[in-house]
């Protein structure tokens, strides 16, 4: 069976609607004998008469009164479905999927989907937060279609994912008010070696980040003494605000508690030679900025929301960097 077509409906309801086929024809700019084709073929193909003629005129039959109501409802369906679509290439439906990691997603993204929710309120986001790695594998995997991190995108998935710089941050060394480097406010890189440190785990785009850093600054991790290993910065950040050890984190994180007095980000000194500049005594300030990366699949469909969203970040890129320049 070929089945009934939404042409043939509109037809049928033509027909109906007129009671005559030559009107029907001219309401649709098609001939009469492609309506006279479109309702044979559907009383041939459902073996009903769907109206009866009588002399010059038409009546509609039983079987033409329920085609009729339900026809009816088919194409009203399917206008209310393309006007679906077309409200949502014009922004004002749809679903964006995001995935991010725990930094970004908690204390950077929030104020990215409130401005572009205020511009697109009938747009539903769905953000599902992660360590860096799992948000780098959903969307590799489609499950996001776009994703943002703070940790580098491993080797073997740089050839499926595209990936840009949409922010930066700054990690610091913290300690709370228990520990002795809250009184001095800065340490040699020698003695970072000489305190416990409460760490992420490996997966975690922080951890990655701070772990590089060491290496350029010509620490191994193994040299650390390191008590405790979170999941989260948040649980880190608890464990050295009550206790002795250090960390490295997000300012972002540990803004309002620096703020607050309970905890405290320590300057690195960097002595070593040839480190540039050498603001004090001598010495360098060494950092650690890192990059917000914007991750999205190199072949997949990309959505008009999802380009939107990611022009968005993109812009809002570039006007901290204006400010930046404007300061300076």
């Amino acid at each position: 069976m070929a089945g009934m077509t939404l042409e043939q409906l509109k037809i049928f309801l033509a027909v109906a609607q007129n009671l005559h086929f030559t009107r029907a024809a001219e309401e649709l700019y098609i001939t009469q004998p492609a309506v006279s084709a479109a309702i044979h073929n559907l009383e041939q193909e459902y073996g009903v008469k769907l109206f009866h003629r009588i002399g010059r005129h038409i009546e509609i039959a039983e079987a033409g009164k329920l085609l009729q109501v339900e026809a009816q409802k088919i194409l009203d369906q399917v206008s209310l479905t393309e006007r679906g679509l077309r409200e949502l290439n014009n922004l004002q439906r749809g679903e964006l999927k995001l995935g991010s990691s725990l930094t970004i997603g908690n204390y950077w993204l929030p104020s990215k989907i409130s401005e572009f929710k205020s511009q697109y309120p009938g747009i539903q986001i769905d953000c599902t937060l992660a360590n860096a790695e799992t948000i780098c594998v959903g969307t590799a995997m489609g499950q996001f279609d776009l994703g943002l991190v703070e940790g580098d995108v491993k080797p073997a998935l740089q050839n499926t994912l595209e990936y840009e710089i949409v922010a930066s941050d700054r990690l610091q060394i913290v300690v709370g008010q228990k520990h002795p480097w809250f009184e001095w406010g800065e340490v040699d890189l020698s003695q970072l070696t000489q305190t416990p440190w409460v760490m992420r785990v490996r997966e975690s785009g922080t951890q990655q980040r701070f772990e590089e850093a060491l290496q350029n600054w010509g620490i191994n991790l193994s040299e650390l003494n390191v008590i405790l290993v979170f999941t989260s910065g948040e649980m880190a950040k608890a464990a050295i605000e009550n206790g002795v050890g250090a960390t490295g984190i997000s300012e972002l994180m540990v803004k309002k508690e620096i703020q607050l007095g309970t905890l405290r980000a320590i300057r690195v000194i960097d002595n070593r030679e040839g480190n540039g500049a050498m603001p004090k005594a001598g010495c360098a300030y060494a950092e650690i900025v890192r990059p917000f990366f914007k991750i999205k699949h190199r072949q997949r469909f990309q959505t008009a929301l999802s380009k939107v969203f990611e022009q968005m970040l993109i812009s809002s890129m570039l006007d901290s960097s204006h400010q930046h320049l404007s300061v300076i």
